[in-house]
This record gives structure tokens, sequence and C-alpha cells, in this order.
């Protein structure tokens, strides 16, 4: 995922075609769908009831996400190429750069792909892991995690904006020498707000239009990185210098040099909840998304660590990568200036893909929201042709034009800090399901029983912690005020919002949904509760 602080540098579908067969890694099918339970989720006293009512529209089912697109929208929602990586070098140096790339996929990205992918596939909703949380530990935590989620994905998504510009200005200048975009702001601004409107109405279009052009913006992203790894590949093979050295800064031992870059990485790696809030919109869940994570996972790590590899060997100073040199530059280093313009390229599409996805994923929480009431109910309504909840797109693709005109500055602790929030909220609610709803039907169950469970939750959490005390002990701890206003709005919100339009009204969405239920979709071809 890029990180903007280096400016050149998240119901509803129909029958399925046919019978899906079991998931390889853990699905196990009803000896007998007809005596299946409608629900086999036990409720206790203090969880809230859900009620099982549609919401009413005659618009069409939305279209679906077959296992490539989700696996693009995936890598998107999460990186999106290595463009943003370059700060970790200039930070941490090679050696400890190139750990930080191999080492947090394990402490950060693995617990929360376990993690997505058993709630997933246990509870295959629209709004995910807003319904994961409020299914878990009632409304108003549900309500606080869901708001917290789409804090964090309008801001970055605006600032996936603004790095379109500044990719586009990057490209004009290396390729035709032009700097316009970079003299006048508000010309920059338009820039951005072109790429929102052409992604919100291709978003309209629904998700299958986002999962093929994800495919498209992904070709256009991996080839230029490919072709710099061959040709940095060749020449260290002539010439096999320690492009991994040194291992640290000058004057800062491991444990600074690990802390320095820390944020950076763990901003990198964020984001593969993301797919969540549209698993009605994906073609058979519980077969998709365990695989889709299973490929997704080391076309992430891959996509960061070559390019990586590649400018390094190409000699570029390391102190001077994320302030003057990025991808472009480095790779005009490797291979010309043809090859930098070509990355330059890239990167807007990098910046395409990762909007792109962000708008899909971040767009349907105030769809759920107002589904269950928090928000006017013209925001449930759904397009007459494409049967996407229009509103909410153009809704979130607003705020996102008005943000696109700040800085950035602030935003990767701050953003990382409430994402860490967020993806707390989810672990506790993988655990207090595990408790509470043993029986709960779980297509792909974490192994190791609840002690292992709560290990993985307490491998983001510690690294969290860890980051937090870094950046303090060495920046201060300003973004702290920032960060703790946004997270306390959510709690303003859930009273405010409540009082003004739910008023006591119950859920219409947030229905529970177990995996016999969408066996006997898959079956017979019967609509899900809530349908």
């Amino acid at each position: 995922m890029v990180n903007v602080l280096q400016p050149g540098r998240r119901g509803i579908g129909g029958p399925p075609q046919g019978y899906a067969e079991p998931v390889p890694l853990g699905f196990v099918k009803p000896r007998s769908i007809r005596h299946v339970p409608r629900s086999v989720h036990p409720r206790s006293p203090r969880e809230v009831p859900m009620t099982v009512q549609p919401v009413a529209s005659s618009a069409p089912a939305p279209s679906k996400l077959g296992l490539g697109g989700v696996v693009m929208v995936i890598y998107f929602a999460v990186a999106g190429g290595a463009f943003g990586i370059e700060g970790l070098v200039g930070s941490s140096a090679p050696g400890m750069a190139l750990i930080l790339v191999l080492l947090t996929p394990f402490i950060w990205s693995i617990p929360t792909v376990l993690m997505v992918t058993e709630l997933a596939t246990a509870m295959p909703v629209e709004g995910g892991y807003y319904v994961w949380v409020k299914r878990a530990l009632g409304r108003f935590w549900g309500f606080c995690q869901g708001w917290t989620a789409w804090l964090y994905g309008v801001v970055i998504a605006a600032s996936f904006a603004a790095l379109f510009r500044d990719y586009t200005s990057s490209f004009l200048n290396l390729a035709f020498g032009i700097d316009i975009l970079d003299r006048n702001a508000f010309l920059g601004w338009l820039v951005a707000v072109a790429l929102i409107i052409f992604f919100a109405r291709l978003n309209i279009r629904g998700a299958k239009a986002v999962g093929d052009s994800s495919k498209l913006f992904a070709v256009m992203v991996f080839v230029p990185f490919i072709v710099m790894f061959v040709i940095a590949a060749a020449k260290w093979i002539a010439n096999p210098l320690p492009f991994w050295l040194p291992a640290t800064p000058p004057e800062t031992g491991l444990f600074g040099a690990f802390g320095l870059g820390l944020f950076v990485v763990m901003y990198n790696y964020l984001g593969w909840d993301g797919i969540s809030t549209v698993l009605e919109e994906i073609k058979n869940p519980l077969k998709v998304i365990p695989k889709a994570m299973l490929i997704a996972l080391p076309l992430v790590i891959l996509g960061y660590l070559l390019p990586v590899v590649a400018g390094l060997i190409g000699g570029t100073d390391w102190k001077a990568w994320g302030d003057t040199a990025g991808f472009p530059e480095l790779a005009s280093a490797v291979g010309g200036r043809a090859l930098g313009i070509w990355v330059a390229l890239g990167g807007m599409f990098c910046a395409m893909g990762l909007f792109n996805a962000m708008v899909l994923s971040n767009s349907r929480l105030p769809f759920v929201f107002a589904a269950d009431r928090y928000l006017p109910q013209r925001y449930v309504e759904r397009h007459p042709v494409y049967g996407t909840p229009f509103r909410s797109i153009v809704l979130v693709s607003v705020v996102y034009a008005v943000l696109a005109f700040g800085a950035f500055d602030l935003l990767l602790v701050t953003t990382v800090l409430l994402y860490g929030v967020s993806l707390i909220l989810q672990f506790i609610a993988l655990i207090v399901l595990r408790v509470r709803a043993p029986e709960m039907v779980r297509p792909f169950r974490i192994p190791g029983g609840l002690p292992f469970v709560i290990f993985l939750a307490l491998l983001p959490a510690t690294i969290i912690v860890l980051a937090v005390r870094g950046t303090v002990l060495e920046e201060g701890a300003q973004f702290l005020t920032l960060a703790g206003a946004l997270l306390l709005s959510g709690p303003v919100a859930y009273f405010v919002l409540s009082a003004l339009f739910k008023r006591g009204a119950p859920d219409t969405l947030g229905h529970e949904v177990t995996v016999h239920e969408v066996a006997v979709q898959e079956v017979t071809g019967r609509p899900l509760p809530g349908e």
C-alpha cells in the first residue's frame, strides 16, 4: 500500500450458477440439508437480537466477484504495488527494511488473514466486520468498530486520489517535462476529482466491474516491476555486491532501526479485512475467501520484496529513498529513463487500483449503517439497473473529493492506530464467538483451539503497542491527540445518530446467516434470510 507521507511516490445476490464443491480447507457439507436447523447460533442473554427483515428493494441483484476478482481486490486493498515502501529503506537501512518486509506478515498480516477467513466463512454477510463485532459484542461496539473503519477508509481513499495526482505529475515531468500540476494546486485537485468521479461511476456498475478493472491495473503495476527486477538480477549476477548492507542506519541499533520502520511497513501490510464488507457480492464466498487469501498473501509479500531488492541493486543511495528517490527514479537507475517512465505510469495505475478497491469496501459501510437505521433510509436504495448502493457510493465520493484537497502528513501513524483499534475489536469478536457460540458452524476454523486464537490476537496488539511506543519516543505524542479525537467520535456518532434516525428501531441488516443456510442456497437456489 502506498505511504501517503511519500509525495512522489478499503445483500444481496441471487442464486448461484450451480452447486459449488466444498472448500478443501475445512468446509464440511451438512449431512442432510433437509434436516439442518435454521440457525445453529446459540444466543446468550447479553446478545443483541437481530431481526431477519429484508431491505425493501425492487432492484436487481448486483454483479458478483469471482476468485480472480477477489484476489485482485484484496491485493489492492492491502498493497497495490511497492509504491510507498521507499521510506522504509530510507529510515531503517537496507538490511532492516528487508527483515521487516519478510517478518511483518507473520506477526501482523497472517493473524489477520486467519481471523478474517474464519469469520467471513462463518458469517458471509454484507457489512462484514461491522456485523461480526455487533454479533459478538452488541450494537454499540459494532457501530464504533464500523465507524472507525469507515473513518480510516475515507481518509485513506482521499489520499489515494491525491496520490494519483502526484503520480500523474511525476509521469508528466519524466515523460514530457510538464510540471503544471506541481505549480497549480487547484488543477491538481481537479485531476483527483476526475479520478473520484470515474471510479464512483465504475463502482456503481458493481463489484464485478471493480474486480475486472483491478486485474488490468495489476498487470500495469506488476509488469514494469518484473522487468526492473530481471534487469537488476542480471546486473547483480555479473557483480554480486551485498545489497542488504548496511543492516541499520549509522549510530542506530537494531531496536531503533526496527522501530523507525515499523509503522511504515505496518501501513503497507494492512487492509486484509476490507473485502469483508462485500461478502454477499462474492460468488460462493465459503470457497472463494480461503483460496483468495492463500493466493493474495504471497503476492503481496513478493510485490514488496522484489522491487525493493531491485532498487537496492541499482546502487542509488539508500538514505535518499522516500525523499528524493521514489521507484520511478530507482527504476531509471536500474534500467534507464524509459523504465523510470514506465514505473511512473505503473504508479498511476497503482493509485487507481488502490482507490477503486477502497471505494468498493468503504461505500458499503454507510449502506449497512442506513440499513440498521443509523442513517437516512435513502442510503439503502439500490441502483435500478446495477443493484448497487449508489447513494452510499455517491456520499463517500463527495467526502473523498473534499478531503483530496488537504494534506496528509499525519496520516500514516494515525491511520495505522485507527486500523489497529478496529482490528483488535475484530479479534475480540473472534474470541468471544469461540466462547459464546461454540456450536457455530465454521467452514474454516483456525486450528489450535482457543489458546492459539488468543495468541494470534496478541501478535498484532503487541506490534501496535511497540509501534506507538517507538513513535512517541522518536517524534512525541502529538499524533495521539488526533487519533484519540477520531476514536472518540465513534461513541458520539452512535448516540447522536441513534437519537436522530434509529430511535429504537430494530436492525434490518446483520441477520444471522449460517453456513448451512449458504449451503441450502447453493443447492436449491433459495435466497438467504433477509434477501
